[in-house]
């Protein structure tokens, strides 16, 4: 990969899509962290209820990106994708906002048809401005996500400001806001982001034209369909990990079709380690679903004689990686000069690890919780460290493994099942989450902690049992992956990110 000076139009695209890439997530954020506490209070829907909703939430964004990069670049081009997606998810929030029963499913449709679809086309305009060898692509990438988790931090932290007075209306309507400066910025810097080699720059005028009313009528058919599977969340959840289901026999039998044995060999280490993370995003789903409302019923959230809002939790996350990211990429490349090999199942392995420490330290804190039952701020704050720190493990090396195992025809495939399982995970979390609640044991810490302890417990011995297996098949994957020497393997934070928040 070479090194080539920046042009200006690639200096400007890089800018645009950075405070782009804030913006469009600022309104994800905040309802990523606020759904199950705007369902149950705001809305007074039971919490099974509520955590079913945002479970469906949860996993249908992360299965709408592969239509996303169906419907970019074929029948819309990506930053008309993209503005149309802050248009979907503006009215979504408008909807919400209303905070009735009726606008939150329709809300919710609308703003999932949105989110869904434009994250493929943020990751696409990013990889457009540079040519296949450039290497200032990473750079661009690393600044994009950084980008990305700016807009969590904000988001988060409004959120939390709103909560103290369950104020969802305006909160609902200042995200809005972020998804309408995202739309101006797409406007205003058009011509920075115009497609290049796609399916649709090579077609007439006609085509073109005929395709893009295709592919609106195709993202009204999505918003439609959203608000029924969202009106059936068990059915929905059901659906979700029935295609997660085909698609791994569908992954099995490429493997099998595969002509070389190097080939075959490495999807075979790929579909083992997409199964070792579905263990690692069904705990860190957790987060907006049963450990929020853990957070927000039993937990002394009283620090200094301020009572933290529960969205601020999050927050720990964004911070670590914001700053731990890079500080990783540069601690990877000294030891890489070096001449370390830092291998993926070897990371997986201690995200794993980590996350599992995470969960399984939650009962000891349940244990040693106040006479009110409350568990003590500190064992929540140690919980997110340790979850952030496996993220940066797994998170963004998932892109890195899939350009290295996956043969160049199947990677779009690939990226969007890496992408599904994410989903599939967030539908397991919302079982376990359903687990550990109901509205008369949330009303009361101490009838509540069992089971949360419960789960915690499973959870957190589920992923440290999971570690254990994996370490003990890093040889075996050694073998399937044959890694290349450290100075040909490309750093895999500086891969294209997609999300877990």
């Amino acid at each position: 990969m070479t090194h080539l000076p920046l042009t200006k139009p690639q200096l400007r695209g890089i800018r645009s899509l950075f405070f782009i890439q804030i913006f469009s997530t600022l309104s994800f954020s905040v309802l990523y962290s606020t759904l199950v506490l705007f369902i149950t209070k705001g809305l007074q829907l039971d919490p099974d209820k509520a955590i079913a909703i945002t479970g469906s939430f949860v996993a249908f964004n992360f299965f709408l990106h592969l239509l996303g990069g169906y419907i970019g670049g074929r029948y819309l081009s990506y930053r008309l994708l993209f503005g149309m997606g802050m248009v979907f998810q503006m009215v979504g929030c408008a909807l919400l906002s209303l905070t009735t029963l009726d606008s939150l499913y329709w809300g919710l449709a609308a703003f999932l048809t949105g989110c869904g679809l434009n994250v493929t086309c943020v990751n696409c305009m990013v990889t457009q401005l540079f040519e296949p060898h450039d290497k200032n692509r990473e750079s661009a990438f690393l600044w994009n996500y950084s980008g990305m988790n700016i807009g969590f931090l904000i988001g988060f932290t409004l959120s939390g400001i709103f909560q103290i007075s369950a104020s969802y209306s305006p909160l609902f309507l200042a995200a809005g806001v972020g998804n309408l400066i995202a739309l101006m910025l797409v406007i205003t810097h058009w011509s920075a982001l115009k497609d290049k080699d796609t399916y649709l720059t090579h077609t007439g005028a006609k085509k073109h034209f005929l395709l893009a009313i295709m592919g609106i009528l195709f993202t009204l058919v999505i918003g439609f369909a959203l608000r029924w599977f969202l009106n059936h969340a068990t059915f929905s959840n059901d659906f979700i990990l029935l295609v997660g289901l085909m698609m791994l026999i569908v992954i099995i039998c490429l493997i099998f079709q595969q002509r070389g044995a190097e080939a075959a060999k490495k999807m075979w280490a790929f579909l083992i380690l997409l199964l070792a993370s579905l263990i690692f995003w069904t705990l860190y789903q957790m987060a907006p679903m049963g450990l929020m409302l853990f957070i927000t019923h039993n937990v002394d959230r009283v620090v200094l004689g301020f009572k933290v809002p529960p969205q601020w939790m999050l927050n720990i996350n964004t911070l670590i990686i914001i700053i731990g990211g890079p500080l990783m990429a540069h601690i990877y490349k000294k030891l890489r000069t070096r001449g370390y090999t830092i291998r993926i199942p070897i990371q997986f392995t201690f995200a794993l690890l980590l996350i599992g420490i995470a969960f399984a330290i939650l009962p000891a804190g349940i244990y040693f919780a106040g006479p009110g039952g409350k568990t003590a701020f500190s064992w929540i704050v140690i919980s997110y460290i340790l979850q952030s720190l496996g993220e940066l493990l797994i998170s963004p090396i998932g892109y890195a493994m899939i350009g290295q195992l996956i043969p160049c025809k199947l990677q779009g495939m690939m990226m969007g099942t890496w992408l599904m399982v994410v989903g599939i995970a967030a539908t397991l979390s919302n079982y376990f989450s359903q687990l550990t609640i109901s509205r008369n044991t949330l009303s009361h810490p101490l009838d509540a902690n069992q089971a949360f302890s419960h789960t915690f417990t499973i959870l957190g011995w589920s992923a440290i049992i999971g570690a254990i297996l994996l370490l003990c098949l890093v040889p075996f994957l050694k073998k399937l992956i044959q890694e290349k020497a450290p100075h040909e393997t490309p750093h895999p934070y500086n891969a294209p990110e997609e999300t877990p928040h």
